[in-house]
This record gives C-alpha cells, sequence and structure tokens, in this order.
C-alpha cells in the first residue's frame, strides 16, 4: 500500500510538472514566454510547445483583428462647425513583446488608442469643412486619419520610456471608421432653420423671376397680336377698298350704257326700301320727282 501511494503520488508530481511544461499555441494567438516576469521570446507558430516548469509562463495574444469602439467626440470643423463624431478602430497586434513592454494588456490600449484617436480626429477633420465630410471625399478623410493614427501608434513611447522607440505599441492599425458624423442638436435645429430660410428665399426669388418671364412673355404675344390684327384689318380695309372701287367701276360702265334704265333701277330700289312693311305712310306732293315712275304708262314726262 505504501509503494502504490508513493506511485500514486509521483503520478500526480509527474502530471503536474508535464502541465506546467506543456502548452498549446493556437493558430488565433500567439504567445509570449516570460521567465521571472521577464520576456525570453514570442512564439507565433501553432502547435505543441514546451517551456521551463515554474520558472516560465506564457501569455497568449490574438493575432486577428481587434476592435476598439471609441466613444463619439465633440470636434470643430475647418469652418467652425461642431460635429459629434462616433468613430472604431481595427487593429492587430503586430510585436507581442513590445505590447508587453509599453501598454502591458488590452485595457490599456483602449485607453492609449482613445487618446490617439481623438488628437488624429481634430488633427484631420478641423483642416476640412463639413461638406467634405459629408461628401465623397470622407473615404480619403477616414484613410488619413487611419494613416495618422497608426503613425502615432508607432512611433508613440511608453509610459516611463526616455524616448520613442521603433515599433510604438507593438500594433498596426488596419482600418479607422466614422460611423457617425452628427450636428450637436442645437446647431442641428438652427441649420435646419437657416437652410429651410434659404429656401424659402430661393423659392420667392424663382417664383418672382417666372412671373416676370410669364409677363414678358403676354406681353410680347399681346403685342404681336395686336400688330397682326392691324396687319390684317388694314388688307381687309385695302383689299374691301379695291372691291368696291371695281365695283363702282363695273356698275359705272353698266349704267352708263343707258342712264335712263339706271335711273329707273335706282328708283327701284328707293322704293323697295321706303314702301317694305305695312304701317309705311308717305305724304308727297303728286308732282313729286319720288313718284314720277307711277305716272301714267310707267315712264317719266319729257
Amino acid at each position: 500500500m505504501r509503494w502504490l501511494s508513493i506511485v500514486a503520488i509521483v503520478g500526480l508530481g509527474g502530471l503536474f510538472v508535464l502541465a506546467n511544461t506543456v502548452y498549446v499555441v493556437d493558430q488565433t494567438e500567439q504567445a509570449l514566454i516570460l521567465q521571472f516576469g521577464k520576456p525570453v521570446r514570442v512564439v507565433d507558430e501553432p502547435g505543441l510547445r514546451f517551456k521551463t516548469p515554474f520558472i516560465q509562463n506564457v501569455e497568449f495574444y490574438d493575432k486577428r483583428l481587434l476592435d476598439f469602439d471609441a466613444d463619439p467626440k465633440e470636434v470643430i470643423a475647418a469652418d467652425q462647425k461642431r460635429l459629434n463624431v462616433d468613430a472604431f478602430v481595427r487593429y492587430r497586434i503586430v510585436d507581442p513583446l513590445r505590447f508587453k513592454q509599453t501598454v502591458g494588456n488590452e485595457l490599456t490600449m483602449r485607453s492609449r488608442l482613445n487618446s490617439i484617436l481623438e488628437s488624429s480626429l481634430r488633427e484631420v477633420l478641423g483642416s476640412v469643412p463639413l461638406s467634405a465630410v459629408l461628401s465623397e471625399k470622407r473615404a480619403e478623410i477616414m484613410a488619413e486619419i487611419r494613416d495618422l493614427v497608426n503613425m502615432q501608434a508607432r512611433s508613440s513611447q511608453a509610459a516611463g520610456e526616455k524616448s520613442a522607440t521603433a515599433g510604438g505599441f507593438g500594433i498596426e492599425v488596419v482600418d479607422v471608421r466614422i460611423m457617425r458624423a452628427d450636428l450637436p442638436t442645437a446647431n442641428s435645429e438652427s441649420i435646419y432653420k437657416r437652410m429651410q430660410t434659404e429656401r424659402e428665399r430661393e423659392a420667392k426669388e424663382f417664383r418672382a423671376k417666372g412671373a416676370e418671364d410669364a409677363q414678358k412673355i403676354r406681353s410680347q404675344a399681346d403685342k404681336e397680336r395686336t400688330i397682326i390684327l392691324a396687319e390684317a384689318k388694314k388688307k381687309a380695309e385695302i383689299t374691301r377698298g379695291e372691291g368696291e372701287s371695281q365695283s363702282t367701276k363695273i356698275f359705272a360702265e353698266a349704267f352708263g350704257q343707258d342712264q335712263e334704265f339706271f335711273g329707273f333701277y335706282r328708283s327701284m330700289q328707293a322704293y323697295r326700301r321706303s314702301l317694305d312693311g305695312n304701317d309705311t305712310t308717305m305724304v308727297l306732293s303728286p308732282d313729286s320727282e319720288f313718284l314720277r315712275y307711277f305716272e301714267r304708262g310707267g315712264a317719266p314726262a319729257r
């Protein structure tokens, strides 16, 4: 029994030692080996690995992209417009040793990234107007912010270091995105009212211009109508005058051939116009020239 107890104790001790000797690096991770708290080496290949038990320990860092969603920040654009900017950063740990030496953990890294992102947003957005942030230039602006954040993250020095060293925080900033860039509520209402007033002013100008153009068109149409009617009336009067002249000429020529018949024809027309109707009353002298064709024989006295 005593030997079995000893074997069991030795076996458990061996398993404990083996557990502190063997570690596994996942394909999504990279490992930093520490000896008495001092970094020894970096293991970035996946698989089964060994370390000195009880002396060395392992810290794992993610090799995948990490997201940092920053708090909304108020930034003043180049045209003095205040913006509430909500942005996020995607980064990757490329140097676990440098990362451990400078920031130690992701929580501290997020705090440092927040400061870097805020200063980069103020620097870049402070040099462009609001209209550029809301236009197709937005992608260029975000790329400029990303490059600036990446540059600062690579060149920043850890607290307590005398100078910046290559590598910065040991991370690579892959992307910076502006999810929203909104005006503060008070500014939004003020700008909306100003835009509304401006649009109403433009609408009044368009209406006034349209009324002016319509009046010009109506005046021109009335002028052309008056001219056309005057020309038509003129031509009608000329044509009528020419027709009457021709008619008079024809009548004169026709009646000139027999003046006595012409006198008789004119008298008959006068009789028809004068004696037309049932209530015509005329008082004339028997020897009136008007009744000369009513004499005996139907012909006037010679």
